[in-house]
């Protein structure tokens, strides 16, 4: 990028609107499921990943599921997810926790 085209895609980048909600990691091979919030969906992924890469990621079990099965039985998946334009925005710390709780017990799922 050069010039103008860099200065523009920086404005862009700190200009986003943060994304909150709810996903969930699915390992295809063995069935099990991890459900986790996050403020930012849209860079929760890249995270999770780099930790499971370098082996260091604080969710045990998760860890040693990817370490057992390899990256390509991993799933992402988006369940919920609210704009900060969202009425949800006022107490969306509390909204997050009840739904992670609702999607946790409905999935039978581990936490992230």
């Amino acid at each position: 990028m050069k010039g103008d085209s860099r200065k523009a895609a920086i404005r862009a980048y700190k200009e986003r609107r943060p994304v909150a909600g709810i996903y969930a990691i699915r390992c295809a091979a063995s069935g099990k499921v991890w459900v986790g919030q996050s403020p930012t969906l849209d860079t929760v992924q890249n995270r999770i990943w780099f930790t499971l890469r370098q082996g260091s990621s604080p969710y045990r079990d998760l860890q040693k599921a990817w370490r057992e099965r390899g990256a390509e039985s991993f799933v992402f998946d988006v369940l919920e997810r609210w704009d900060e334009d969202d009425d949800v925005a006022i107490d969306r710390d509390t909204h997050l926790k009840a739904r992670l709780a609702h999607w946790r017990s409905a999935l039978g799922a581990g936490a992230i």
